[in-house]
């Protein structure tokens, strides 16, 4: 995310942003409300100025809507924001503004949320570090290079003489590579490669760094260097591991909460419960459903308990309802805690 300019007073006014990814117009699904001025370009069907013909034809326009509806479609990388009409070239009349990333847009509010601008400021941090990390390695070379809007951009290399299983040698060069990985800050990294160094490589990492470990998922290429990493971006890797990785830390919360309740134990869940927890000051994690976010705004100020959880100390973990961690927490009440010590 990148915030082009910033008019606020007391809370209130406007931001002009640009997403950069699709995890930016997941945020967005959750920034922009009812009620908001969303303003962004966007196409209108106009008819020929020759009376004479019928046809039409697509312009853009920058336009201003007073939001209705947001719509986030994953799977076609974009998210809708419909709502009337407000300034443009007509001041009436309903419109969908289509916001992909890369796509400049500006976010009137009459109140801008702590927690809005809190995603805000972390959609930010999240686009200046490497979200994925690629190593492509073989026998004794490694290329790790980090993934970027333009591309993959390499970062360093790591090159040893030696035979396939000598001992020491091989010992050295996987620590070598470790020691790049523990001083980078990434969500993902990609281990590729043509042979069996990949393998025995994360085998490496489970012993001596579990939780690097947890990040990786391996890929088979035909190259290593730049040549590798082009083939990881066209095989669609990093599409497909992105959705799955965060489902899998999705489900390891889900899983904990489904024990927790089982054995009756540190655990809350549905808002009562949840909030009696808060109280308490027993909330280690809180896991909320998007879904149940966006809905429950309208009834009760859900924000400031997220808020209380974070200056307790705890953390606030948001679960999307398109994935079944997701849905197994709606069918819970859409909201659960993982507590410090049982009080139910």
């Amino acid at each position: 995310m990148k915030v082009v300019e910033e008019r606020l007073k007391d809370d209130e006014g406007e931001i002009k942003l640009v997403p950069e990814t699709l995890d930016d117009l997941w945020h967005l699904k959750y920034i922009i409300e009812p009620g908001d001025v969303v303003f962004s370009l966007t196409k209108r069907i106009s008819e020929s100025s020759d009376k004479l013909r019928s046809d039409k034809e697509k312009v853009t326009v920058r336009l201003g809507i007073k939001v209705e509806k947001v719509e986030f479609h994953r799977f076609a990388n974009r998210l809708r924001v419909t709502g009337t009409i407000v300034a443009g070239v007509e001041d009436s009349g309903y419109h969908t503004i289509n916001i992909t990333p890369g796509k400049e847009l500006s976010i009137i509010k009459e109140k801008w949320k702590d927690e809005q601008l809190k995603r805000i400021s972390e959609a930010i941090k999240a686009s200046n570090r490497p979200e994925i990390i690629i190593v492509t390695m073989e026998e004794g070379e490694a290329h790790v290079g980090a993934l970027r809007e333009w591309g993959v951009e390499e970062l360093s290399i790591v090159s040893r003489s030696y035979g396939k299983g000598m001992g020491s040698y091989r010992e050295e060069f996987f620590n070598e590579i470790l020691s790049i990985l523990e001083n980078m800050e990434f969500s993902y990294a990609v281990v590729a490669g043509p042979g069996f160094a990949k393998d025995d490589f994360i085998h490496f990492l489970r012993e001596k760094n579990p939780e690097i470990a947890k990040k990786v998922v391996k890929a088979d290429t035909s190259s290593v260097g730049r040549r590798g990493f082009i083939e990881v971006l066209k095989r669609g890797v990093i599409e497909k591991i992105v959705g799955e990785l965060r489902i899998a830390q999705e489900a390891e919360y889900m899983d904990r909460v489904l024990e927790e309740i089982a054995k009756n134990g540190k655990v809350a869940y549905g808002k009562d419960e949840v909030e009696k927890a808060l109280n308490y000051g027993a909330v280690e994690i809180l896991l909320i459903a998007d879904d149940y976010l966006l809905e429950q705004r309208e009834f009760w100020d859900v924000d400031s308990l997220l808020r209380a959880v974070e200056e307790g100390g705890g953390r606030v973990i948001i679960l999307s309802s398109e994935f079944e961690p997701g849905k197994q927490l709606m069918s819970l009440g859409g909201i659960a805690a993982l507590l410090r010590f049982q009080i139910f």
